[in-house]
């Protein structure tokens, strides 16, 4: 055999050989990704505040599923065997609390998964009165709109941080490094809100859908009315529209607020009585499809919110 065709031969042999080890680290590469796949924390929240937190703490640890889809209003929700299915497979469910999510109790109890760590956002928190107007709702009861208080925002941190830490303890410092931003992220935009609401000619926030921002108004001294109570689909009576109507008139208030996601005919109506105009303030239960898949922050949310807030209370 000629020596050309031997170093032909030992030429195909070491690129043969390259080519293979190439292959071995990219097999090895892929199964690494895999297998980091599958161990990665599968989490389960409610609401989009709470997904919205949990992304930003977990991070590349996690899986994170919102149960409540996109667009769906949380008040009227009602958890189906799909929902089961998708606890079952978690290893952590957050929610709100009872007084937000009142079907949790029941779904938890035809969960099998005995691993499930379950996070009560609301179980260090003080709870502030609601207002209910409707005669069925009795006498007042407490706000389960938690979120809206940038104050409790830390708390809920706190208890998702806690929660992830016990389902992944080798990853506790990278939680608890990611869990200290965010809350300066939100102790920054409490500031804002502070310097932006401290010098408003307006303190009255008339809200055109149901009583959402008790949290908000108490923590920036703002008076709060809404036309409807805690529940969504109540339907205020003429005399809370008369009632509203009247305060406007006598507050000559110019901007009345409605709610996102919902129509905003008990706004316009409210406006067109009284030759106001209209403004958008999102209580950040949900999200259009567009913004999930955007990963809308809620942040922004807030931002935009003390935007309009500023313009609606004519704020210096």
């Amino acid at each position: 055999m000629s020596i050309k065709i031997i170093s032909i031969i030992k030429c195909a042999g070491i690129v043969l050989i390259i080519a293979l080890v190439i292959f071995g680290l990219k097999s090895s590469l892929l199964k690494k990704d895999i297998l980091s796949s599958q161990h990665k924390i599968k989490v389960v929240t409610t609401l989009y505040p709470l997904f919205h937190f949990t992304k930003q703490i977990g991070g590349e640890f996690i899986d994170t599923i919102l149960l409540i889809p996109p667009g769906v209003e949380p008040h009227s929700f009602e958890p189906k065997p799909r929902d089961m299915m998708i606890l079952n497979e978690a290893d952590l469910f957050i929610y709100t609390g009872p007084l937000m999510e009142t079907w949790v109790e029941d779904i938890l109890k035809g969960v099998s998964n005995p691993n499930l760590v379950v996070v009560n956002a609301s179980r260090q928190i003080k709870l502030i009165p609601a207002v209910f107007h409707e005669k069925s709702d009795g006498k007042e009861g407490l706000d389960p709109h938690i979120w809206l208080g940038l104050n409790n925002d830390l708390i809920i941190i706190d208890e998702i941080t806690n929660g992830l830490i016990r389902k992944d303890k080798k990853n506790s410092l990278v939680y608890l490094k990611k869990a200290k931003e965010y809350k300066q992220n939100l102790e920054s935009l409490d500031s804002e809100y502070k310097a932006g609401l401290s010098n408003c000619k307006k303190r009255t926030i008339v809200y055109g859908g149901h009583y959402t921002f008790g949290y908000l108004a108490k923590n920036y001294k703002l008076n709060y009315v809404a036309a409807q109570g805690i529940s969504s689909d109540a339907e205020p009576t003429i005399a809370d529209l008369s009632n509203l109507v009247e305060l406007v008139k006598i507050e000559k208030i110019p901007y009345i607020f409605y709610q996102e996601l919902s129509s905003p005919k008990v706004a316009e109506t409210i406006a067109q009585e009284t030759g106001t105009q209209m403004l958008l303030l999102n209580g950040a239960h949900t999200v259009t499809k567009q913004d999930f898949e955007r990963d809308i922050s809620f942040i922004e949310i807030m931002k935009n919110n003390l935007l309009n807030l500023r313009k609606g209370l004519d704020c210096n």
